[in-house]
């Protein structure tokens, strides 16, 4: 299985889910497979002005995630996810990132087919 990556709140597989994709505080990417992770800081798209939805898509490319879970999705983001054939899944929120790994695994994650959210919140 592919690697995953969930925007966090916090550096660990027991933090909550971040809802915001682009401004998240940290990247979790895990492997579903042994549930090792790396951790990504993500302070350069919480502190910009805009692009933060392009960056994050950037960083997904980098980690080599083919998977994304996060709370909303902004269409700019989305656009680049899905260029580079990542798919996205939404409505992870309010669980520990742990949790939406294991939801993703058992195909309970609903699949993002567009923007999960207008306006600037990738």
């Amino acid at each position: 299985m592919s690697k995953i990556l969930v925007s966090s709140q916090g550096p660990s597989l027991d933090d909550q889910v971040d809802p915001r994709f682009g401004r998240a505080a940290y990247f979790i990417v895990v492997d579903p497979e042994t549930l090792e992770f790396e951790v990504i800081d993500n302070s350069a798209g919480r502190a910009a002005a805009q692009g933060a939805g392009i960056q994050a898509a950037e960083t997904v490319v980098n980690a080599g995630a083919k998977v994304v879970l996060s709370g909303f999705i902004g269409p700019r983001a989305y656009e680049g996810l899905a260029a580079a054939g990542i798919q996205i899944g939404q409505g992870v929120e309010g669980l520990t990132v742990k949790e939406a790994v294991q939801r993703y695994r058992d195909g309970q994650v609903d699949m993002a087919s567009q923007a999960t959210k207008p306006g600037h919140w990738g």
